[in-house]
């Protein structure tokens, strides 16, 4: 592994295609995929699996201080993607209920889960060159990062996508919650890349981050 890895901070707000465009570049680049959000959506799994009442700031600090996982860098589909383990498991398709996306954004507000997610998510950096998308990367994670992007789209079109995806979320309040949190909230990151894809596809979206990473890349080794 090369002594300072290069790490592509995606932040922005939900159904802005985070996900989608992270994954392209990352496979672009050849780099290592991190879904930052997934992490959060396995602790509410868990907290959810364990009967621990999400609203219980204090009970969710104590489950996250309490459970047992690793990570591992697994490859699929020419994308490699770094997953969080609970006890040697990954809940792929549990993570992703909408009993879990209820959940996520109140264990994500907790200050001792916001605080244990950023010292696991910089220890991905064991995995080599990474495109981390998230909520806080380029402000919270890794705000030393000089490649960061934000990524956005008009609240219509972001909740036409969330519906196209069988998902009915109040995505006004959630960005409401996401942005007023006291501890890491979402905004964007000081020199952040702003690009609002309301009116773009995923391919010109990730076609626009990939063309500015290579011209910093270049500009850096020249």
């Amino acid at each position: 592994m090369k002594k300072h890895p290069i790490i592509i901070a995606i932040d922005g707000t939900s159904a802005s295609g985070k996900s989608t465009n992270a994954k392209l570049v990352a496979r672009a680049l050849g780099y290592v995929y991190v879904d930052t959000g997934a992490m959060y959506r396995t602790l509410a799994w868990h907290c959810l699996q364990k009967k621990v009442d999400v609203e219980n700031e204090k009970a969710v600090a104590a489950a996250c201080r309490r459970w047992k996982t690793s990570l591992e860098c697994v490859e699929k589909s020419g994308l490699r993607a770094v997953h969080l383990l609970v006890d040697g498991y990954f809940p792929e398709s549990e993570i992703r209920t909408p009993e879990t996306a209820a959940a996520v954004s109140h264990v994500a507000a907790v200050p001792g889960v916001r605080k244990w997610m950023k010292q696991t998510q910089r220890d991905c950096i064991r995995f080599g060159d990474l495109v981390m998308e998230g909520r806080d990367i380029g402000t919270n994670v890794f705000p030393e990062t000089d490649y960061k992007f934000y990524l956005d789209a008009a609240l219509a079109e972001r909740s036409a996508r969330r519906a196209a995806d069988g998902v009915n979320e109040n995505l006004a309040a959630r960005d409401q919650r996401d942005s007023q949190r006291a501890v890491a909230p979402l905004m964007i990151a000081l020199g952040a890349k702003v690009i609002n894809n309301s009116a773009l596809t995923s391919e010109q979206t990730s076609g626009l981050l990939i063309a500015e990473i290579r011209k910093q890349l270049a500009e850096r080794r020249g």
